[in-house]
């Protein structure tokens, strides 16, 4: 059984005071490798080194379209996807970073003005708040308040993910967004590793298998969710290789919806979606997940829960929907979906994820 206040405070030790920087860390396991798009590229080199140098994550989970959205990070530590995202919802929008680290949140608040000026505004659009993320209520976030929630390389920390789901769904207004990266296992982590300080403060011990992330969503009432990207973990250290090599870790990126009809499987109503190209930063083609990838005014045909996410979310302003559900015509296989791009077995067998 896990001491969560114990393990908490471990946490919470090991990134306000034991990792100075990045140079720190033990393992390659919390250390993001994926390249940021390249407009994120811009706003990043405009964010100060010493938010940038305490930056700890897995991936780049900002999602496209957050103009005049509320966004929520949690695990925001130093503020570096804060602050990125706060020049990506403009002047219109606002960011919340909640962190429990006293040295991280200081970092990030001490640079609030001053990140405001290198991005030209008259007054900053974040809000950092200290408490923990499996109980957002304490922070004052309300019941359908947020459009966005982002993590990076966090929740794997938590010695009570459940309630992290569970609250970031209760935070989420209706069609909004959960985009985060972490480490996932491709099996369950063994109680030793998971009690072992280093492997869980090194984001490995606390690693969710994908399973089970797939049945605590559902518990939570999120029948279907989206890879965005994965790609296997480097440990880079070989004693830690040594003791925990016969497991897969991989770092993946997910992105889910706060959709009231959503099914646990890919369901066929003969229903196609067109992209209009109206996103700036993607005039051509718009990428929902690893196996849908909509070519301007080319028409495609998707399952239910696709069409759900396309036309019930922000997203829906960019794409036009042709059908309904009036006439169901089975289950609707993913793999052979024109211009799709899934590489895994046949969709029937579960949600398109």
């Amino acid at each position: 059984m896990v001491d969560q206040d114990a393990s908490r405070d471990a946490v919470k030790e090991y990134y306000g005071k034991t990792l100075r920087d990045m140079s720190d860390l033990q393992t390659s396991a919390c250390c993001c490798t994926e390249p940021l798009p390249d407009a994120q590229g811009e706003i990043l080199d405009l964010i100060d080194e010493e938010i940038r140098g305490r930056s700890y994550g897995c991936g780049s989970p900002i999602p496209p379209a957050l103009e005049g959205c509320t966004v929520l990070d949690l695990g925001c530590g130093t503020g570096r996807d804060v602050y990125l995202a706060s020049r990506l919802v403009g002047p219109d929008g606002f960011v919340i970073g909640v962190d429990m680290t006293d040295e991280q949140l200081a970092v990030a608040s001490r640079h609030q003005d001053s990140q405001a000026r290198r991005f030209g505004g008259q007054s900053s659009n974040v809000d950092f708040r200290q408490g923990y993320i499996e109980d957002l209520s304490a922070l004052g976030i309300s019941d359908d308040s947020i459009d966005v929630v982002i993590s990076n390389c966090v929740i794997n920390l938590s010695p009570e993910r459940e309630r992290v789901f569970a609250e970031i769904f209760r935070v989420l207004k209706p069609g909004g967004e959960l985009y985060f990266s972490d480490v996932f296992a491709g099996r369950r982590i063994p109680r030793e590793f998971q009690n072992d300080p280093l492997l869980h403060q090194e984001c490995l011990g606390g690693a969710m298998y994908f399973e089970d992330f797939r049945r605590l969503l559902r518990s939570v009432g999120c029948l279907d969710f989206r890879i965005m990207a994965r790609h296997p973990v480097a440990i880079g250290n070989s004693e830690v290789e040594a003791r925990v090599g016969m497991i897969d870790f991989y770092s993946i990126t997910v992105r889910a919806f706060k959709l009231a009809h959503l099914e646990d499987i890919c369901e066929d109503y003969g229903q196609v979606a067109y992209y209009l190209g109206t996103l700036p930063d993607s005039p051509f083609r718009f990428t929902l997940d690893d196996h849908h990838t909509f070519l301007t005014g080319k028409p495609m045909l998707v399952c239910g829960n696709t069409a759900a996410m396309l036309s019930q979310t922000r997203f829906g302003r960019h794409f036009t929907i042709v059908g309904d559900q009036s006439v169901h015509y089975g289950t609707f296989d993913c793999k052979a979906t024109p211009g799709g791009q899934w590489t895994g077995g046949p969709c029937p067998d579960g949600p398109c994820c």
